[in-house]
Formats: structure tokens, sequence, C-alpha cells
């Protein structure tokens, strides 16, 4: 599969690769229409969910304890770690919201890694429901499990079949939010108790909140480009 793909994207595009893009770009389209709307507050906090996700998997996997997570309705959220790598846990929730939007662009491209794609993040929600802080997080853990079920039971059951534009909806909206979030909190208003300056606090090179909020920011736009990219491929 890997010696066969189509790297250099060569007879695009495919009916297969036009219908990625031009959902993709209708997804942009609705979110940026609707982004102050209640409508994607769910979808926004899923965003945070995965951010504050981030962080305790980045502790976990430096040995270190998550001792608890919030995710608040204003969009902010908090993970309490013990230990652990600490310059590591603080740029894993920027980045790593970025990264699971491109994994589940990439995700969408097929029904079967679709349906991978959900029952990892309805057990991730699962898991959270535990060592989650506040309602919020426990009401939108409930709230997102529930919807996945429904999802997953109408494209089994009937001819509704939108499990995976559920998913690539998730994706888009993950990675354009993670981006805004990045430019709000770390380059416009450069929030002082954020992740990035918190960061150049750890970090011994000479660059402050902003400056490590512009690189994020950059890593996350590159995330969401190569999800189009790795998209177009795995569909050629």
């Amino acid at each position: 599969m890997v010696d066969n793909a189509n790297w250099e994207l060569k007879n695009c595009c495919n009916r297969d690769q036009v219908r990625f893009l031009v959902t993709i770009g209708v997804f942009t389209v609705v979110i940026l229409a609707l982004w102050r709307t209640i409508l994607l507050t769910p979808f926004k906090l899923i965003t945070v969910f995965l951010h504050e996700a981030s962080h305790a998997i980045a502790c976990k996997l430096t040995c270190g304890d998550v001792e608890g997570m919030q995710v608040h309705a204003n969009e902010g959220g908090a993970t309490q770690t013990r230990g652990g790598i600490y310059w590591l846990i603080l740029p894993a929730g920027y980045l790593g919201s970025s990264f699971w939007g491109m994994a589940l662009v990439l995700a969408s491209t097929n029904l079967t890694t679709a349906r991978i794609a959900a029952g990892c993040l309805a057990l991730a929600l699962f898991i959270v429901l535990f060592i989650a802080q506040n309602w919020t997080l426990r009401g939108l853990c409930i709230g997102f499990i529930v919807f996945l079920a429904v999802i997953w039971v109408l494209q089994e059951e009937t001819s509704v079949r939108i499990l995976r534009y559920v998913i690539l909806f998730i994706g888009v909206m993950n990675s354009l939010f993670s981006v805004y979030d990045i430019y709000d909190d770390l380059i416009s208003r450069r929030v002082h108790s954020s992740d990035a300056e918190k960061f150049a606090e750890v970090c011994p090179c000479p660059c402050n909140g902003v400056g490590w909020g512009v690189i994020w920011g950059i890593i996350s736009f590159a995330f969401l480009c190569a999800a189009m990219y790795l998209g177009l491929v795995i569909l050629s």
C-alpha cells in the first residue's frame, strides 16, 4: 500500500478526492459562519477536551500522574498533574489537539478507520469521566458518548450513513479551533498564565511566550495542511 501510494498526486483529483476537498471546504465555511453561536459550543469543548487529554497523555508517557481534569463552559480547561517531564507536558496540549485533528481528518477517509476513531474517542471520553473534576466535563463526556453511539447506530442500522462526515467535521473543527486558540491565547492577547508563557520560563531557548505561540501555531497549521495532503494521497 505504501509503495503504491501516489505521493506526487498525479492525475489528481478523482471523485473521492474532490468530495474530500469540497466537504472540508463546506465544513470550514459552516464553522466560520457559526463560530460565535451556541451550535458549535459542544464541538469547541471537545477540542478543549482533546487539549487537556493531550496534557494527560504526555504526563503518563513521561511517568507522571494525572490527578484530575476540568473543561469549563467558557472554553477553558485545566489538567492537574504530578511528576512527568514538565517541558514535554506543556506544549502537548496545543500541539496534541492539532495532531488529533489531523488524525480524525485522515480517519474519515475510510469507514473502517472512522469506526475506529469514533470508538477510540468514545473510550477516551469514558475514561476521562472517572477523573473529571467538574460537571461541564462530565456532561461533555456523557453527551458525546451518547452522540457517537447514536451516529454509530444510524450508520449500521439505517440508510443515514454519516459517521465518516461526523468524524471529518470534528477533525476540521478541532484543527481550526486549535490554530485559533493558539493565536487568541498566545499571540493576540498573550495570556500570562498560558502554556507558552510557562514553557518560555522553563525552556533555555531565548524565546518568549509569543514566540513559542508563533512556533506552535505554525506547527498546528502544518498539521492541518498535512491532513489534507495525506487525505488526498490515501484517496488517490
